[in-house]
């Protein structure tokens, strides 16, 4: 694999494509649910999207259904679920596996180049936040507990 932006991925829509239209951008990559405690960051995620997509940043939302089963619609649900309750533009991608042998190679590659505490590369719950500086380089991994707001100021940094 060359770098981030030959990834294939599956828009929510379902269309085959790679991360290459984001080449040159600021990425939160982050894998959401639509049952989950941290669920309301989704609106922390669309005011950052909002704010700074214009400057350069986009918000790359992968639904993911492995912790506490806390995503188990369609993606047509997922995607009205984020529309109708926060808003969502941000693009959104087809649900993907983060952990385990199934993982998609995308969440491989994020976990390898930023691993967790201790050098654990397993992602430990929903909402966590991988953020990709303009030239592809995964520059941060952060939790779940860390809000889309506390990241303000890190993003902002890579955009300039």
């Amino acid at each position: 694999m060359g770098t981030i932006y030959d990834f294939k991925v599956k828009t929510i829509e379902g269309q085959e494509t790679t991360l290459k239209s984001y080449e040159g951008k600021v990425m939160l990559i982050v894998n959401v649910a639509s049952k989950c405690g941290f669920t309301p960051q989704y609106e922390g995620l669309e005011s950052l999207y909002k704010k700074y997509k214009d400057k350069g940043l986009v918000v790359l939302g992968f639904p993911c259904n492995q912790f506490g089963s806390q995503e188990p619609g369609s993606e047509a649900e997922i995607q009205n679920f984020c529309r109708v309750n926060f808003g969502v533009t941000f693009p959104m991608f087809s649900k993907i596996k983060v952990n385990g042998e199934e993982t998609h190679p995308l969440y491989r590659y994020l976990k390898a180049e930023q691993p967790g505490i201790l050098g654990t590369e397993v992602i430990k719950w929903n909402f966590t936040k991988f953020l990709v500086d303009k030239e592809g380089k995964v520059v941060e991994r952060f939790g779940s507990s860390t809000t889309p707001e506390a990241l303000e100021e890190k993003i902002v940094t890579l955009l300039k």
